[in-house]
């Protein structure tokens, strides 16, 4: 007797058969390689609890991200770790900055062939920690003046642009940011440069191995949780996505990804650009970590992973796998 209960089996009796009928390809062309370059070393140097993720001098980011365009990656974002930081992380916007002068590196060596992003945001380049300027609010507290902060991102991306950026990525989650980016861009000629939008970034717990690559302490113990999304909330996220459209977002961006997967399939079903979502270092470090004590396989959760990303809705997926996949899970 005939079921319709036989007829999925059918198709899942061979590996060319379940490749034949899958609903979700994830390709090396979707993926972002998160870098880092760091100021005054010689030599790259591991981070920890980001196994196989180096903070690179400037030759070795050459290096690697000529092996990776090899691969067939097809887009790296830059974070830059600066041997100086200040209240305000000029570093960020002075054009001799560690991803200015990095920048102009990859674009003598590549040009147009691989598509270069800059994380644009001044924790790294802060004293303090903060994604801006921060200012006494009158109780003691310190808290971070938002429209002071435009006016720093605005010089940023100029710096950016102006290096050789083909992607600017703010990631502070201050309200008005594409906005002033793009008058800014625009104003200065760029007007062929795009903006990822961090849109829906969230106060995570998940962001520690990150911080220990770019050499981040909130001070005093402080938090995000006033600028950065809550993550009881997912209606919240698409009004923020929204806006940055609105204001000229060319694509937006779900940060994490994984605990986030219902915002990311939200999001996509909404709009009409193209939607990234970042597998952060949490959640890198995690996989790694079980892996080592062997109580998963490192490179099957990886790819589950990053499968169910692209399977939620994300069409670009920024990850520290990037790597991996490329050598690996795409041959």
């Amino acid at each position: 007797m005939r079921t319709p209960i036989d007829r999925p089996r059918r198709l899942r009796r061979s590996v060319a058969m379940r490749a034949l009928v899958s609903e979700v390809h994830l390709r090396v062309d979707d993926l972002v390689a998160p870098l880092f370059v760091r100021e005054g070393i010689d030599e790259p140097q591991p981070i920890e609890s980001l196994p196989g993720v180096m903070q690179h001098t400037r030759e070795s980011l050459r290096t690697e991200v000529a092996e990776l365009k090899a691969l067939g990656v097809k887009a790296v974002i830059l974070f830059g770790v600066p041997a100086e930081k200040d209240a305000v992380g000029s570093g960020a916007y002075d054009p001799d900055g560690i991803v200015q002068v990095a920048l102009r590196d990859l674009v003598a060596d590549h040009g147009d062939e691989i598509v270069l992003m800059a994380d644009l945001c001044v924790d790294e380049y802060t004293d303090h920690g903060h994604c801006g300027v921060v200012h006494d609010d009158g109780t003691g507290r310190m808290v971070v003046d938002n429209d002071a902060t435009l006016e720093i991102y605005a010089k940023a991306a100029i710096a950016q642009a102006d290096a050789g950026a083909h992607v600017v990525a703010p990631s502070g989650m201050m309200d008005g940011q594409v906005a002033v980016i793009r008058e800014a861009l625009d104003e200065a000629g760029h007007h062929d440069v795009a903006i990822l939008a961090y849109a829906a970034k969230y106060a995570s717990a998940l962001y520690g191995p990150f911080r220990d690559a770019v050499d981040v302490t909130i001070a005093d113990g402080g938090d995000r949780k006033g600028y950065q999304q809550d993550h009881r909330n997912a209606r919240e996220a698409i009004r923020e996505v929204e806006l940055d459209i609105a204001e000229g977002a060319d694509m937006v961006m779900i940060k994490p990804a994984l605990a986030y997967l219902d915002v990311i399939s939200d999001v996509a079903a909404r709009v009409d650009v193209p939607v990234a979502a970042y597998h952060v270092s949490g959640e890198y470090a995690m996989i790694h970590a079980a892996g080592e004590r062997g109580w998963i396989d490192t490179d099957a959760v990886a790819l589950e992973h990053l499968t169910a990303i692209k399977r939620a809705g994300a069409n670009i997926i920024l990850t520290y796998f990037t790597r991996w996949f490329a050598e690996h899970a795409n041959r």
